[in-house]
């Protein structure tokens, strides 16, 4: 079965709804009847959030799609469109509340919320979601006069309520009629889709009688905006124009135009993303299934330069695979256990594995020159692009031969996930709970699965293991081990996280891999 990878600018994986910073004007005033106009870098195609995890289509469908649950910025998990749950690594149960609506006005039932989750668990309908929030073969029963939902999971999975609880809630008809979802509709979240201009606009209204969450919060608010537009606008010196000349209200600015609107004081919401991320293709016959080679390509490095370079100087060194706050487990898995700058010993370790250098400096085996394809997303700005230069320099100072190979989104799921024509690849996994790396890090290969790596790691696979079966928190030591394991053996190496801020002018709101619909408000000029 073939899935999208969750890859920056192409696809955020986000399944917390926890804030991981909010704007500031909390004194000012409150003002009703406006629209909160942001800017998307990319059209996000189909809005069925079962059928995509692009970022532009799960952030617009944040706004359209309510969840059965969500979390606090402590991560306290508060009611959604449940009211009750309970949750166990194999089985969880909500309690509906009631008097939630579709956007049609029709009710929605336990059945109607049976049937979302369901339909994921079923590997017939390939949903990219499956292996990554929902285990396969995970199934779901409805009560309707007691308004609850009961879930078996087809697998142990530790951050079962979560994952669970945070899958965007589509109703009946969109069940029965997936087109309907693909263009926003059959909605249960807090807005409703009013206009679809591909490639240009989404534009939505809020729906008054929303009053399922976060928690206690109520809907008859002041400064709640009237209408929400999605603009798609791919240069970021075009959006950056726009938010100074009062036409949008918010846009993520990740490159350097955000110096302009700094330099102006502009608010800001920050939060983290993998940006300085490598992964090794260690599949039959390539070079990165020999392990002093991964451990000579990362020597190579300095690392901390690139991060700065990949960053615009504006990052920090990671720690952790999730970067979507609040992460469920803490501590440096990252920084201690990657290896420095060490240009002998990563020639030594190249000579030790029978790639000698000759005639120019070019390292052979066999007479077979060392040739590594390196895969760079476009779809990330420029700073890529130098770190990307930055890294073949590198290389070839080894006396490796290195291929630059930009590419768009689409073109990395289908290099990684069905081509397999590379050797190192650029493009960062975005994660907010440690189990989402499973599937990335562990079993089925493409086209079976998303082990894009062809990673086989006995120490991550153990500790994975154990932490499956402790639910949340608990099983804390031994996801750290786990992702501690990935980083010795050089199979993923995250090494550097961006801090992107999204400015904001006339609102302000809290942001969790995107704007959290239900805490915008508008201000008065």
């Amino acid at each position: 079965m073939k899935r999208a990878v969750a890859l920056l600018s192409a696809v955020v994986l986000t399944t917390s709804c926890g804030t991981q910073g909010s704007s500031g004007s909390g004194n000012q005033a409150l003002a009703d009847g406006r629209t909160f106009t942001l800017s998307i870098g990319q059209d996000p195609g189909s809005l069925d959030p079962a059928l995509t995890v692009l970022s532009a289509a799960r952030s617009v469908g944040r706004f359209l799609y309510a969840s059965l649950i969500e979390r606090t910025t402590s991560g306290e998990i508060v009611s959604g469109l449940a009211e009750k749950w309970e949750s166990t690594t194999t089985t969880a149960t909500f309690t509906l509340r009631e008097g939630v609506t579709c956007s049609d006005g029709a009710p929605l039932t336990a059945t109607d919320v049976a049937a979302n989750i369901s339909f994921i668990g079923d590997p017939a309908n390939k949903s990219p979601m499956a292996g990554i929030q929902v285990a396969p073969g995970t199934t779901a029963t409805a009560d309707d006069t007691a308004r609850t939902v009961t879930v078996t999971s087809g697998a142990p999975d530790a951050f079962l309520l979560i994952n669970l609880g945070t899958l965007p809630i589509v109703c009946a008809k969109g069940m029965a009629d997936r087109s309907l979802l693909a263009k926003g509709e059959q909605g249960t979240g807090m807005f409703k889709i009013t206009e679809v201009v591909a490639n240009d606009r989404y534009t939505m209204e809020r729906r008054e009688d929303f009053a399922w969450g976060p928690g206690d919060w109520q809907k008859d608010q002041p400064g709640l905006p009237d209408k929400v537009v999605f603009r798609v606008i791919q240069n970021e010196t075009t959006a950056v124009n726009l938010l100074l000349q009062g036409q949008l209200t918010a846009a993520q600015i990740v490159g350097p135009d955000q110096d302009r609107l700094l330099s102006q004081r502009f608010e800001h919401v920050d939060g983290a993303t993998p940006l300085g991320t490598l992964a090794f293709n260690q599949a039959e016959g390539r070079p990165g299934q020999d392990p002093a080679v991964r451990r000579a390509l990362v020597q190579a490095l300095d690392l901390d330069q690139l991060g700065k370079v990949i960053t615009n100087g504006k990052g920090r060194p990671s720690q952790s695979f999730v970067t979507v706050q609040p992460r469920p487990c803490t501590g440096d898995n990252i920084g201690p256990n990657l290896p420095k700058l060490d240009k002998a010993a990563a020639e030594s370790a190249l000579d030790g594995a029978g790639w000698r250098a000759g005639a120019g400096g070019t390292r052979a085996k066999d007479g077979k020159p060392l040739t590594v394809k390196l895969l760079q997303p476009t779809t990330a700005g420029p700073s890529v692009t130098a770190a990307a230069e930055l890294i073949q320099q590198a290389w070839q100072g080894i006396g490796v031969q290195v291929e630059i190979a930009p590419v768009d989104s689409a073109g990395i799921n289908q290099t990684l996930l069905q081509t397999g024509a590379w050797d190192a690849s650029m493009a960062p996994l975005t994660l907010s709970l440690p189990s989402e790396l499973v599937p990335f890090a562990s079993g089925p290969v493409p086209p079976d699965g998303v082990n894009f790596g062809h990673i086989r790691n006995a120490e991550y696979e153990a500790e994975t293991a154990k932490a499956a079966a402790l639910a949340g928190a608990e099983g804390c030591e031994h996801w750290n081990k786990a992702e501690a394991a990935l980083v010795k053996d050089l199979s993923f190496v995250p090494y550097y996280d961006s801090v992107v801020p999204t400015f904001v002018k006339g609102a302000r709101f809290t942001v969790s891999g995107s704007p959290d619909p239900a805490s915008i408000r508008m201000l008065a000029s």
